[in-house]
């Protein structure tokens, strides 16, 4: 008798798990993980949207491999990801740290950072379109107030990633938000034991801070790092699907974007997707096989003293 009323809350409890999830299960399906699997298959067809689509096993790939306008993309795409993501991260960790503090009004200025990450990508590119403008731009203004001629900067093949570095950094009011939770996260314990052990602010910030936020430090480095590898707005907004002087903004999404509505090969621009999620696949993997020397867990021991644990 006890195992068939077990059986039947177990039941239940099942069933009611069952149809709490089901619309996200549902939404998945439809939304993600079925396109994903249509977007695989075609990216073994030729397409263009008004003939049947033909079976071409690995052109589409081996095509990638030979394309120059790939290689492009992928170094365009790249760079900015190595340059965009360490400076949001060493900005957003030092606008965190200065709003750490218990003044009165601080609570504005928090917000004041924090607004411009709720502007739309589209209305964030326009604004900058006008404030890196050669002639009339507010940064070129600024300069030639100072005596420098400023770049071209948009215009430019020299500057225009640049730029876009740049604009990225406007943003990072919601990374500090996020280093801002991991802050006041830590013990005090841990600020008054060094205050009496005579260390300096450097030394706390190298030895207790930067350790006791790393976790949140790796989460934003990985966050930006997949959303830098898909970069699309800016690139498309400021060279209107193209790819800027001399493909300087030939962003990776870009180019695929072009490909599957521009030239309609939607195979060939599946194709590029799936490139594009293995390289995603292999740089977050390396991250997060780096973190283990870098990143400290209260629940984990390091590692170098795991290794010495070992060892002895």
């Amino acid at each position: 008798m006890w195992l068939a009323v077990r059986r039947r809350w177990i039941g239940r409890a099942t069933a009611a798990f069952w149809l709490f999830v089901s619309p996200w299960i549902v939404g998945f399906l439809l939304f993600t993980g079925g396109p994903m699997v249509y977007s695989l298959l075609l990216s073994f067809t030729h397409w263009d949207l008004l003939s049947p689509a033909k079976f071409a096993g690995l052109a589409n790939y081996r095509q990638a491999l030979h394309d120059p306008d790939v290689g492009q993309a992928v170094k365009v795409t790249l760079l900015y990801a190595v340059l965009s993501v360490p400076a949001q991260t060493v900005l957003s960790l030092a606008v965190a740290l200065l709003m750490n503090v218990k003044v009165s009004g601080i609570h504005v200025f928090r917000t004041i950072w924090y607004l411009p990450s709720l502007v739309s990508g589209v209305a964030q590119t326009v604004l900058f379109i006008w404030v890196f403008n050669p002639e009339h731009g507010l940064v070129n203004g600024v300069l030639r107030a100072l005596g420098v001629e400023g770049p071209k900067w948009l215009f430019d093949p020299d500057w225009a990633l640049s730029a876009v570095v740049l604009m990225s950094l406007w943003t990072v009011g919601g990374n500090m938000i996020i280093y801002l939770a991991g802050l006041q996260d830590i013990p005090s314990e841990l600020y008054e034991a060094a205050a009496l052990d005579g260390a300096g602010r450097l030394r706390v910030l190298w030895n207790i801070t930067i350790p006791q936020i790393s976790p949140v430090i790796f989460f934003n480095v990985v966050t930006g790092l997949i959303y830098a590898m898909q970069t699309f707005t800016q690139g498309y907004v400021i060279t209107q699907n193209g790819g800027g002087p001399s493909n300087s903004l030939l962003f990776y999404v870009v180019y695929l974007y072009q490909n599957a509505f521009k030239f309609f090969q939607m195979g060939y621009a599946s194709a590029l997707a799936w490139i594009l999620f293995l390289m995603i696949m292999v740089l977050t993997a390396i991250v997060f096989r780096g973190s283990s020397f870098w990143v400290y867990y209260e629940s984990q021991r390091p590692k170098e003293g795991r290794r010495r644990v070992r060892a002895k």
